[in-house]
């Protein structure tokens, strides 16, 4: 897959928060260790943690980010134990 290039942007108030946010279906309802994505362009995806709206984002190249999902569905991780 190449080089992976992420930046890490603290929460900045010039971003617009009316931008939608996504958690993830398989997140629970009692909050949790989890993630939500905005994808304010075709080019881009921001990934927050849900737990800190207002926290640092990830921007991520898009391309690289459907990479990360495919391989992540596709099982390609070795599982943490």
């Amino acid at each position: 897959m190449g080089h992976h290039h992420a930046h890490i942007r603290q929460g900045d108030s010039s971003l617009k928060e009316e931008r939608k946010w996504h958690k993830s279906s398989y997140s629970g309802q009692n909050g949790g260790d989890c993630i939500e994505c905005a994808i304010p362009s075709e080019a881009v995806v921001l990934v927050r943690d849900s737990k800190d709206a207002r926290g640092p984002r990830l921007t991520f190249p898009a391309q690289e980010w459907s990479n990360f999902v495919n391989a992540a569905v596709e099982g390609s991780f070795t599982p943490v134990t």
